[in-house]
């Protein structure tokens, strides 16, 4: 069953998001994902609902999740939110980050697991939380 989901890591001064569709063969495929600014995120909601219209907000649980939950749901009252436990999930979007940016130079020699990308990693948080939930839906 297809479904579309924003998911939002968020944080004190930036959130990732990911907008995230599962089609019928339980593909899942990334539609976009940013890392924004804090204030950003209640203005981001209304343009990726015009790109693909989404059913869920899923939030995080960690940083700042009761403050973005609370400000979602006064400004888009009737959109589903659900808040997941992010276990795991920066070491994830680490090893993420590595296979959407392929390490060059030295950074081929040493183990990904050793790097700390150069880059924030919160929207590919978002975008492993997205997984998460359409893959066990």
């Amino acid at each position: 069953m297809e479904k579309t989901v924003l998911a939002i890591d968020p944080g004190t001064s930036k959130c990732g998001m990911a907008l995230v569709r599962r089609d019928g063969q339980n593909q899942i495929e990334l539609l976009w994902r940013a890392v924004v600014p804090r204030d950003s995120v209640l203005g981001k909601l209304g343009e990726l609902q015009r790109i693909a219209p989404y059913q869920l907000i899923i939030v995080g649980g960690g940083t700042q999740s009761r403050e973005i939950v609370s400000e979602i749901r006064e400004k888009h009252v009737g959109i589903g939110i659900l808040v997941v436990d992010e276990k795991d999930t920066s070491m994830h979007a680490r090893e993420r980050y590595w296979v959407h940016n392929p390490r060059k130079g030295w950074r081929r020699l040493v183990p990904s697991t050793l790097q700390v990308p150069p880059d924030p990693v919160d929207d590919f948080v978002a975008m492993i939380l997205a997984e998460r939930v359409l893959l066990h839906s």
